[in-house]
């Protein structure tokens, strides 16, 4: 009986992703082209780039670690839209609209001058040799890092784009607020695994949310899916005071309440618990349909060395989907060149 209810419940869950993804394929950026990156593409134009972004970060990291997620998720942001091509960092023009209003994106993301700070040493030391989408993808590396976690080697070689996209920063980002069909069909667009998303989802061990953003959760099936022990009355009530049902949108807290500055694997003891913030993280656990990504969500608690790996590997596959029509290599990553 348990094998077919687990069948039943795969077929069922393969049937609804796959609604949901040819429904997003018309628009989907699927950046898989063979991209030429390498380890070795700035050793002779710029060897000492990864250096630069190593102690810039290391700088901010150590003044405020709120730094290290703010970078992490400029990344994600980045190459959820377009492929990872730095769209992400441009300002808007008379003759260009960037992303930064996206709703996803708007009084959420920051970091901006950091990058601006990072992009300004590169441009003093290698003038128009670095690109702001590799600046990205290097600064992320380095943020996980310099919080506890894992190191990768980040292939580099990749194009600022001349254009952003508003339209797909709204539909291709995920959102707290999906349900776990929504947010597979979102990644699978992007050439991303359910292991890989289960994953990516724990870098919000280092991530902080708005109450926007999670206030439908703590108001909506935080006790039903919580065990809602003395701990978990407390934690709620804690969320509740700082997030009421209605204004303070902006007013945040820590996704991982334990040990919110260190990259670790915590994060995924609490949605075993039932305590995820956002909803998009506690759907990895309590979906009905999430018989796969609650075991990754168990491997993961139980075994940061497993966690760590499949974390690496996520970024580098994510690191490397690219924007397929190229670019340039910007010298203001908040402007096109001129």
């Amino acid at each position: 009986m348990e094998a077919a209810a687990s069948f039943s419940k795969s077929l069922f869950l393969n049937l609804a992703v796959m609604i949901c993804f040819l429904g997003a394929l018309g628009r989907l950026v699927m950046a898989q082209d063979q991209s030429k990156l390498t380890l070795s593409y700035y050793d002779k134009s710029c060897p000492t780039a990864q250096q630069i972004v190593r102690k810039e970060m290391d700088c901010a990291v150590r003044q405020n670690p709120r730094n290290a997620a703010a970078i992490l998720r400029l990344h994600f942001h980045d190459c959820f839209v377009q492929g990872c091509d730095g769209s992400v960092l441009l300002d808007d023009t008379a003759t260009l609209i960037g992303e930064k209003t996206a709703s996803q994106n708007v009084n959420s993301l920051i970091g901006f001058d950091l990058v601006d700070r990072i992009k300004n040493q590169l441009e003093g030391e290698c003038p128009g040799v670095v690109s702001c989408a590799d600046l990205l993808a290097i600064a992320a590396r380095d943020a996980v890092l310099l919080v506890g976690g894992p190191y990768w080697d980040v292939p580099v070689g990749r194009q600022d784009s001349k254009i952003a996209s508003v339209e797909l920063a709204n539909t291709d980002i995920p959102t707290p607020n999906q349900n776990l069909v929504t947010l597979i069909a979102k990644f699978i667009g992007k050439g991303l695994s359910t292991q890989d998303l289960v994953a990516l989802i724990g870098s919000h061990t280092i991530g902080m949310a708005r109450c926007v953003n999670f206030r439908d959760r703590i108001y909506g099936d935080f006790v039903a899916t919580s065990e809602f022990d003395l701990g978990s009355k407390i934690y709620l009530s804690k969320l509740q005071s700082i997030c009421p049902e209605i204004g303070h949108d902006s007013k945040i807290s820590p996704m991982d309440y334990v040990s919110p500055n260190v990259f670790d694997n915590i994060f995924y003891e609490s949605i075993l618990k039932g305590e995820g913030l956002l909803n998009s993280d506690q759907e990895m656990y309590s979906s009905l349909v999430g018989f796969e990504t609650a075991d990754l969500v168990k491997t993961y608690a139980l075994d940061p060395l497993i966690f760590f790996k499949h974390f690496s590997d996520a970024m580098v596959k994510m690191g490397n989907i690219t924007n397929p029509l190229g670019g340039e290599v910007r010298k203001n990553c908040r402007f096109v060149n001129t």
